[in-house]
């Protein structure tokens, strides 16, 4: 196996990159390479971009920002230290032709590994969908991803799942279906194909420290969420970084502080107001930018739909979760670090 699927293995934090866009809706290269750097020393084990936190209209012919963006984070990250594993995971979305080709884009760019979405394959059978992921599988190692139905996402189900660990491209599974019952179809998939070579990462925000501190166990199999690739890791990502070291180390014990269910409840707050569930995650990918334009690493909250904004009484919010649970961000660690991010 080689360095970076180790290092996918042990257990990464991978935040979901937003895009850069100022004011005018133009895309900001220079701040887009700051948030880079910023998760660089934050000490993210990876990145992941042209996802659904990236904004999925980079894909459309009028803004042809796929391939620039993709190619500008591939760039810089192949300047990390060649002693740190870094994992490069691409965003690989659409019906057959288009996701063959993305993924051959960001195969060509040296990217690790593609995060497949099936969205556009919404009414498509169990067979179908196998048959596309292969394809895929063909250009890039695939990441597998049960993206939550309220943002776009389908239900999978278990056969689904099972048969998809039978594919040899596939590399990892986020699982980011929001749902209890649906997250453990998919571990019960890995655990019942034995493939422990399948790394498994929680995408589920709104349950992060209970996902990553669960025992998946069944049938005398344990299996847990090793990571996470997460939106919610987009912000306050020096953070995130100590908690799953904490997490990690904590593992390794008998018993849990029950602290850390509190702390569980006071992220799903929190993300909760940064992906705005109380309006159907309208203001979804507005409160993530907000949040990275307060600590001046982003220079708006736009999107490129220009519908897409925070929601009433989300800003506020913010402020509340933000004076609520300090120690989920790291502010002073951000404040002290952008302007060095932030090179010309």
């Amino acid at each position: 196996m080689t360095a970076w699927r180790d290092f996918l293995n042990d257990g990464v934090v991978i935040p979901a990159c937003p895009l850069a866009l100022n004011d005018d809706g133009s895309w900001s290269e220079r701040h887009q390479q700051a948030l880079l750097n910023y998760y660089l020393d934050a000490g993210a084990g990876g990145l992941a971009i042209g996802v659904h936190t990236t904004q999925f209209e980079i894909r459309d012919p009028k803004h042809g920002l796929y391939e620039p963006v993709l190619r500008s984070a591939a760039q810089q990250l192949d300047n990390t230290p060649p002693d740190r594993p870094f994992i490069k995971v691409a965003g690989i979305c659409g019906r057959a032709e288009q996701a063959v080709a993305e993924a051959q884009t960001a195969a060509d760019l040296g990217y690790h590994c593609g995060l497949l979405n099936l969205s556009a394959l919404q009414n498509d059978d169990d067979d179908a969908l196998i048959a596309h992921c292969r394809s895929v599988g063909e250009a890039l190692p695939i990441f597998g991803f049960y993206l939550h139905p309220g943002v776009g996402g389908r239900v999978l189900s278990y056969k689904f799942w099972r048969r998809f660990c039978e594919l040899p491209a596939v590399v990892a599974i986020k699982v980011a279906a929001f749902n209890r019952y649906q997250t453990w179809d998919v571990m019960r998939a890995v655990i019942e194909s034995g493939r422990q070579d399948v790394a498994m990462y929680t995408g589920n925000d709104d349950n992060i420290i209970a996902d990553l501190l669960t025992p998946f166990q069944y049938q005398g199999v344990c299996r847990r969420f090793v990571g996470g690739l997460l939106g919610q890791w987009a912000v306050w990502t020096k953070a995130a970084v100590k908690m799953l070291d904490e997490i990690k180390a904590m593992r390794e014990q008998t018993s849990m502080p029950t602290e850390w269910l509190s702390k569980n409840m006071a992220l799903t707050d929190a993300n909760a107001v940064i992906f705005d569930a109380a309006n159907d995650f309208s203001g979804c990918i507005p409160g993530v930018n907000e949040v990275l334009r307060r600590q001046g690493l982003l220079p708006s909250t736009r999107c490129l739909n220009p519908k897409e904004v925070l929601s009433p009484g989300q800003a506020a919010e913010l402020d509340r979760v933000c004076a609520a649970y300090p120690f989920l961000s790291d502010e002073e660690f951000v404040s002290r670090n952008v302007e060095k991010w932030l090179v010309e």
